[in-house]
């Protein structure tokens, strides 16, 4: 999940970062209060989970509180990668002699932390690492043994950095890999830093995102931020949709049925796989079908939740049939599941037998599951047809309706 950068800013003050003076206002005349408040010049910024904000027009400065109200109806206006901001930060402009660029990231490849650091911030870090590589360094860190300050320096002294700057800007850089480290990020970044004339530093802007399965772990940090236990943002807020699906799964902690997206699609999917849930929605996609929606359900969640689950996404506009397809590796009782779709799928008011196009059915208690999907007509089939033929079945169902 992603963060405003008013929240990012918020947790990079947890632990003592440098920030300019700043609010966050909903209204023009909110923005003209805050303006008014921090004095002199001001920078009004579009508060949304999406990046090109500047070129969009959602970034803007201000001489003045009247300056800063005309600045911020129009960013409030404006509409940012197909994004309405949720607000806007009004911020103390500073004078900056020079920008730097920090982030720590996960590196696939190294299967470990990387701390990313560079003497020329402002701009795309890719622009940076094609044209400029000696400005760059990459300094890889453990995710095991306790993170040393010394490895931000040494990130930091590797572009050239020497001096008084050297010292302030590594412990601006540790702390954001302690950021990293203990909120389970998967990306953390200031771009950029700024140096100011007077010689401090000031981070002006930043960027984080989370592992969706760390929530739990740090529920306190996002309610103190205002995240709803519901809000299921990644790189935009979630739709009405993904705030339903959030709900049916916590309203029952038996197994799982959410982490529910929303596509522009007809065929709604019910996938249960483990890591191979991707696989199957890349397979109904690349058979030619268009999905309405991911998700995923396993865990032997209750009848209710799978039938939630079921009734959600067949009510959902546009989908015209639903594929429900389990992993051979599942041990989800196939019955449970068979019961939950089913109900949920009459509840929508739709004859299980025409709007399930597929049932694959590995797990526990497949004949009895069988039983029950026989009952009703439902097409099914067991882990001798794969998941990419399933796929296949499901999508060829669709063209012939």
């Amino acid at each position: 999940m992603r963060l405003y950068e008013h929240e990012a800013k918020q947790v990079l003050a947890r632990h003592r970062v440098a920030l300019p003076q700043r609010t966050v206002a909903t209204t023009a005349d909110e923005a003209a209060s805050a303006a008014a408040e921090i004095g002199g010049r001001v920078i009004i910024k579009s508060q949304v989970l999406t990046g090109g904000r500047m070129k969009a027009g959602g970034v803007r400065f201000a001489e003045s509180a009247d300056e800063a109200r005309e600045a911020a109806e129009a960013i409030l206006g404006l509409e940012i990668n197909g994004q309405q901001p949720m607000g806007v930060l009004v911020e103390q402009a500073s004078p900056v002699a020079q920008e730097y660029y920090a982030a720590v990231t996960w590196d696939a490849s190294a299967k470990r932390p990387v701390v990313i650091f560079s003497d020329m911030g402002g701009i795309d870090i890719e622009e940076v690492a094609e044209q400029h590589p000696e400005h760059l360094s990459r300094t890889h860190i453990s995710n095991l043994r306790p993170f040393s300050d010394f490895e931000a320096k040494l990130a930091v002294s590797k572009v050239g950095v020497t001096g008084g700057g050297l010292g302030r800007l590594s412990r601006i850089v540790a702390a954001l890999t302690r950021v990293f480290l203990e909120y389970d990020l998967t990306l953390a970044e200031i771009n950029p830093i700024g140096r100011l004339e007077d010689g401090s530093f000031l981070a002006l802007d930043s960027h984080m995102d989370m592992e969706e399965e760390a929530r739990g772990a740090h529920a306190a940090l996002l309610r103190d931020l205002g995240v709803a236990d519901e809000d299921t943002r990644q790189a935009r807020p979630p739709t009405e949709f993904e705030i339903a699906g959030a709900q049916v799964d916590a309203a029952d902690t038996r197994g799982v049925a959410g982490r529910v997206v929303e596509f522009d699609g007809d065929l709604g999917l019910i996938i249960g796989a483990g890591g191979g849930s991707l696989t199957l929605f890349d397979a109904v996609r690349s058979a030619g079908g268009r999905p309405a929606n991911y998700c995923e359900i396993g865990g032997n969640p209750s009848v209710a939740k799978a039938a939630g689950l079921a009734k959600l996404v067949m009510s959902k506009p546009g989908v015209e049939k639903i594929a429900v397809m389990m992993n051979v590796v599942s041990n989800t009782r196939v019955d449970i599941m068979a019961r939950g779709v089913i109900k949920g799928v009459i509840e929508a008011g739709y004859d299980p037998a025409e709007a399930i196009t597929i049932f694959r059915i590995p797990g526990s208690w497949e004949e009895e599951g069988v039983k029950i999907l026989d009952r009703y007509g439902v097409e099914w089939v067991d882990r001798s047809v794969s998941m990419h033929e399933a796929a296949q079945r499901a999508v060829a169902k669709m063209q012939e309706a």
